[in-house]
C-alpha cells in the first residue's frame, strides 16, 4: 500500500508542477513579455515580414515611450490588429515634416536608424497630452499617425525589444 500512495503523491506533485509552470508561463506572456510576428512592408528596411520579436509588455508601467523607441500598438481603426512602428514624437511636441525631413518643435529630427525616405510634407500638428506620434521606417509605404492620428499610451501593447527569428537576426532591438 505504501508503494502506491508513494506513486499517488508522485503524480500528484507532477500535475501541480505542471499546473504551477503553466500558470507562471501564462502570467508572463500576459504581463512580461509577448511575441509579436512582422507582418508588412511599414518598417524595412529594419524589420521584415516574418521575423518574430519579443515585446516587453512590462516597460511602459514604469516610464513612457521614448523618442526612435520601436513599440506595438492596437490599431486605431482596428484594436484587433495590433501596429509596429517607431516613436518619433513625444506628448506636448508639436511635428512637422518637410519634404520628407522631420521637425520636432520647429528643429529638424536628427535620425540615425536604416529607413526609405521620401519627399513628402505633413502639416505642423501637437502631440496630445497621453499619445505619442508614431511613423513606419518605410516611410512612403506605411500607414502611421500621419493617417491615423497620435496614438494613445493606452493602446501601446509594449516595446520590441529582442528578435529571435529568423536565427540569423537574433539580438536585441536598439
Amino acid at each position: 500500500m505504501p508503494e502506491r500512495a508513494e506513486r499517488k503523491s508522485l503524480l500528484q506533485d507532477l500535475v501541480e508542477t505542471i499546473v504551477f509552470a503553466f500558470i507562471v508561463a501564462m502570467l508572463i506572456r500576459t504581463f512580461v513579455i509577448e511575441p509579436f510576428l512582422i507582418n508588412g512592408p511599414s518598417m524595412q528596411p529594419e524589420f521584415h515580414t516574418g521575423e518574430r520579436l519579443y515585446l516587453n509588455r512590462a516597460v511602459y508601467h514604469l516610464r513612457q515611450p521614448r523618442r526612435f523607441e520601436v513599440i506595438v500598438f492596437r490599431y486605431p481603426f482596428n484594436p484587433s490588429k495590433d501596429y509596429l512602428k517607431r516613436v518619433i514624437a513625444l506628448p506636448g511636441e508639436r511635428i512637422a515634416l518637410k519634404g520628407g525631413v522631420v521637425y520636432i518643435n520647429g528643429q529638424p529630427l536628427a535620425e540615425d536608424h536604416p529607413m526609405v525616405h521620401q519627399a513628402f510634407d505633413f502639416a505642423e500638428t501637437l502631440v496630445p497630452p497621453g499619445t505619442v506620434f508614431v511613423l513606419g521606417d518605410n516611410r512612403p509605404n506605411s500607414e502611421d499617425s500621419r493617417i491615423f492620428g497620435p496614438v494613445p499610451l493606452k493602446n501601446i501593447k509594449g516595446k520590441a525589444f529582442i528578435r529571435f527569428w529568423p536565427l540569423n537576426t537574433v539580438g536585441l532591438i536598439k
